[in-house]
């Protein structure tokens, strides 16, 4: 079943100027069109068109030169690795003390429409997932959203973890191929339930990481949003400086 997304106009144009240097309309060394001839070709603002080019520069793409511009580095020899935070949240939904907490379809909140590029009310599947760790307690609320249509044929709906987890399950039945994913983390009180299911107190914050999840062809697949009691996580990521 097709997902019937337009992808997010950054993603086309992180998409296009990828094929550009792949295929030798940039060569290495070349320096790229200014923002302002970027922004006339793809009809977007600014803020879109440096979105993008700081998506290339990070994933080794281009180079900036201050005063100068953006130049070609060539393809890169190897992409960058998925932080272990993401790939703990991404990969496995069975490790630690899992519970379901439910699963419901509702109309799209802001920020899961936001995540997804849909609009506000459209119809997805939530599924509210429920982490504990021994001699720690409840570590993790995860809230995961998927458009109706993908979700349909698959286990989304289920009220047991999935043993492989989302992007695997994704990936065998529904034959996706996924790019890349958005990380936006913030921090803000605790609402609705979650004190609850936490164990923190009415008014404590959590902390935010929002997952937008995209497939090969830049077309958003789902969302995971996941809140956490600041003081059960320490976050820790390793990188190069070149």
């Amino acid at each position: 079943m097709p997902i019937e997304y337009v992808p997010p106009k950054y993603i086309v144009i992180v998409n296009a100027l990828q094929e550009r240097i792949e295929d030798g309309t940039y060569p290495s060394g070349a320096m790229l069109p200014s923002e302002t001839a970027l922004m006339a070709e793809f009809e977007t603002s600014r803020p879109t068109v440096v979105r993008s080019l700081e998506i290339l520069r990070q994933d080794g793409w281009i180079d900036t030169q201050q005063g100068k511009g953006r130049f070609v580095r060539s393809k890169p020899a190897n992409a960058r690795a998925m932080p272990a935070r993401a790939a703990a949240l991404l990969i496995n939904e069975a490790e630690g003390r899992v519970r379901i907490v439910d699963v419901t379809e509702v109309p799209a909140s802001p920020r899961a429409a936001s995540a997804l590029d849909i609009r506000e009310g459209a119809p997805v599947v939530v599924r509210r997932r429920l982490v504990s760790v021994d001699g720690l307690g409840p570590v993790e609320l995860g809230s995961v959203y998927v458009p109706v249509d993908l979700a349909e044929g698959t286990s989304v709906r289920s009220a047991a973890p999935l043993p492989e987890g989302l992007l695997q399950h994704l990936a065998k039945v529904k034959g996706l191929r996924f790019g890349h994913a958005t990380e936006r983390i913030s921090a803000r009180p605790a609402t609705g339930d979650e004190p609850e299911l936490l164990d923190v107190d009415p008014g404590d914050w959590v902390m935010t990481l929002l997952f937008s999840v995209y497939t090969n062809e830049g077309l958003p697949a789902f969302a995971l949003d996941v809140a956490v009691p600041p003081t059960r996580h320490e976050f820790e990521d390793s990188f190069p400086l070149t």
